[in-house]
């Protein structure tokens, strides 16, 4: 009964073929999705105006979306109605819908972020309360490596919901420092020694310029505030830079650095 079975046209013969129509779709299916992927992967590059998460999230569901459809044929080949099929995974994904609201909204939220591109992969952001490098971005989440080289998983409904600080979004930043003088010293020659200093670290931008200025009248100081304009990259070694050269030339000029102090005045009241 099995051989005859295995022989016949209506038996195994009918399913052998169903099978192998079926295996040839996945694998057309596969390779397709994949030669289709390299080529939406082609077009995006030359969007300038599409940020990197975008362009990859473009590409993967443009993958995913033809190996789907390509495996839904496949299943009719083995004589499967896929019309119910589709109606109950219709059916389940609203089921599912109200189950995963909170991943929906994730996935909302993901959506957003990839069109407006308040950063891009690479990007030194504060979300959701943390501060890190964007080091990658799903649909549903955003990865940070912070600045100790903590690996920091955040939702991204919590960063869409909250201030999203780009810290290197643009070119060009501004080193904002202050320093104190004593109140008995040289305010113009104070000055000057900032103004140099400024003037001959060559990380430091001529355009914007630099600001220098007598800031305020401190309980203990007079405070500078010394604003130089810098390329991104070079903001924490210029403020180290200039922190450190004004530490030296203050200390080798005769310019005094207060410390926080109170003046205490006694009287004496001479008893009759």
């Amino acid at each position: 009964v099995i051989t005859g079975w295995l022989m016949s046209s209506e038996g195994g013969l009918r399913w052998a073929k169903n099978i192998a129509f079926f295996l040839l779709i996945i694998l057309i299916s596969w390779i397709l999705s994949n030669v289709i992927a390299k080529a939406v992967e082609k077009a995006v590059a030359n969007i300038r105006s599409a940020s990197a998460l975008l362009k990859d999230f473009i590409v993967n569901i443009s993958r995913k979306a033809i190996f789907v459809v390509g495996f839904v044929v496949a299943l009719s080949m083995l004589e499967v109605n896929v019309g119910p099929l589709l109606a109950a995974i219709g059916a389940a994904g609203f089921i599912m819908g109200f189950a995963l609201q909170g991943t929906l909204s994730n996935f909302a939220a993901g959506i957003l972020i990839l069109i407006y591109r308040p950063y891009d992969v690479g990007d030194l952001v504060e979300v959701g309360g943390m501060l890190g490098k964007v080091d990658a971005m799903t649909i549903v989440s955003t990865t940070l490596r912070k600045p100790d080289n903590q690996k920091v998983v955040i939702p991204n409904n919590m960063i869409w919901g909250d201030i999203i600080t780009n810290i290197t979004g643009t070119s060009k930043r501004r080193v904002d420092l202050v320093f104190g003088i004593g109140y008995s010293d040289d305010l113009a020659k104070a000055q000057k020694i900032l103004e140099d200093i400024l003037a001959n670290h060559e990380a430091i931008l001529k355009d914007p310029a630099p600001v220098v200025k007598v800031h305020e009248l401190a309980d203990s100081s007079v405070n500078f505030v010394v604003r130089p304009w810098v390329e991104t990259d070079n903001y924490w070694d210029v403020y180290w830079d200039v922190t450190r050269s004004v530490k030296e030339r203050f200390d080798a000029e005769g310019v005094s650095i207060p410390y926080p102090q109170q003046d205490v005045h006694m009287h004496q009241v001479a008893t009759t």
